[in-house]
Order: C-alpha cells, then structure tokens, then sequence
C-alpha cells in the first residue's frame, strides 16, 4: 500500500501508521518538526514498512500543497492513501479576544485540510481508485462553550467531506471522516483525564480499523455515535444552560 501522511507527527496519525507498517505499506510521511518527523520515521520502519520518506512541511505553506501531492505520486509510483491528521486544539479564550490568533486557529484546523484535499482528490480520481481519510473530532458534533472554535473547524470538515464523498463515489475513491473522542496525546496534556479518553494506540487501531472499511464515518471509539445522538437532540434552550454550568 502506498501511503501519504499530512501530520504524522501526530499520535494518531503515528499509530495508524504502525499498523499499515505491518503490512509492508511505503510511505511519505510529511512534519513540522523534523525531529518529531524523524523519530516517527523510525517508529514506522521498525513496526515494518517497506520504505518510509520524510518531508518537513507547514501546513500554512499553502504554496507547497499541489506540489506536496505531485511528489509523493512520483516517489511511491501512486497514491492508496492520502491520510490528512494535522491539528491542533486551540485556547478558546485568546481565540475570543485576538482576531489573529482566530484565524490561524481556523486556517490550521480548516482550511489548510480542505485546500490540501482538493490536489489529493483530483490526483485520486485520475487514478480511478484510492482512500482519503481526514481526523476531525466529536467536538464539531455539537458547539460548546469551552471548544466551540476548534469545533466548528471541526464541523466545517466535515461538511465538506460529505460533499467531497458525494463527487468522488463515482470516480471509485473513497472518503472517511475519521471523528475520534478526546485522546491521551500531547495536545490533550493539559485536560483532565476520564473515562472517556482513550489511548492513542487504541485509536490508530481503531483508525486503521475504518480506513481499511473505507467507512463514510466512523466514530473512534464507536459508542460516541450515541453520545454525539443524545447531545444533538438536546433543545438549545437547554444545551446553552448546560454549557453556562460547565464552565
């Protein structure tokens, strides 16, 4: 299997690729960091892959995208996979008092994915097959008071994945909206944890679980399609006064 990552740093994104790597896959997995980028190159050659090459690339480097796609092609012979898992979770209240900071939040979250998978869906498509799959999250299930910038990022993938399934079933690529509960990562450092969070071997398993499904959606772990159920059908009379209580 051929396979992009866009974010593989993440523990997430690590994991999955650890268990495509058992399977022979190849890979270009791309970073921010270089050395986060290179232990992670060598987590997934030791768990089994059959090459792995690195690119450092900023998601806000919105030139480098087509380009990004192009060469992954070119040096894995095709694409099976173009997995998108960069994020990150922004403070909700510098969001609200710097405009700035809005944005970037916005544009990390949102918009960078959704550029991004415009060249890899038109690469995949001239190929007749291929997966996409994209992180997004419980949280752009419902607004909340304490996350509602990320959220709606969130949300707003989501969205346009539902589009982008619609146009590419006929071209025979598939499109999965990977939306994982809160997970014990590096981004999560600073929450509490509960009996809701899980491990983030457990979620690439999962993950890995959905890809090779080429599910539309899939909740990570499963039960949350029930918990995202419940709370949407909360009145926003009282989801508003819930939200006040919570914080």
């Amino acid at each position: 299997m051929r396979i992009l990552i866009i974010g593989a740093t993440s523990a997430i994104a690590r994991e999955t690729a650890r268990c495509f790597a058992r399977d022979g896959a190849r890979f270009v997995i791309t970073g921010r960091d270089s050395e986060r980028l290179a232990r992670t190159a060598r987590v997934v050659r030791e768990s089994g892959a059959a090459a792995v090459s690195c690119v450092r690339f900023d998601v806000l480097e919105t030139d480098r995208y087509d380009t990004l796609i192009r060469d992954a092609q070119r040096v894995l012979g095709g694409l099976d996979l173009v997995f998108i898992a960069h994020g990150m979770i922004p403070d909700q209240a510098a969001c609200e008092q710097d405009g700035e900071t809005l944005r970037t939040a916005m544009s990390v979250n949102a918009i960078s994915i959704m550029a991004l998978l415009m060249p890899a869906a038109t690469a995949l498509a001239a190929q007749g097959s291929g997966t996409i799959a994209v992180i997004t999250s419980v949280a752009g299930q419902r607004g909340r008071r304490e996350n509602y910038v990320y959220g709606s990022a969130k949300a707003a993938v989501s969205t346009f994945l539902q589009g982008l399934r619609a146009r590419m079933h006929a071209a025979g690529v598939s499109v999965v909206d990977l939306r994982p509960g809160p997970v014990r990562t590096p981004m999560t450092a600073h929450k509490k944890g509960g009996r809701l969070f899980i491990e983030p071997e457990r979620a690439g398993r999962l993950a890995h679980a959905a890809i090779v499904a080429r599910k539309d959606v899939a909740y990570l772990p499963g039960w949350w399609r029930w918990i995202v159920a419940i709370a949407q059908v909360v009145p926003e009379r009282v989801h508003k006064r819930l939200d006040l209580r919570a914080e």
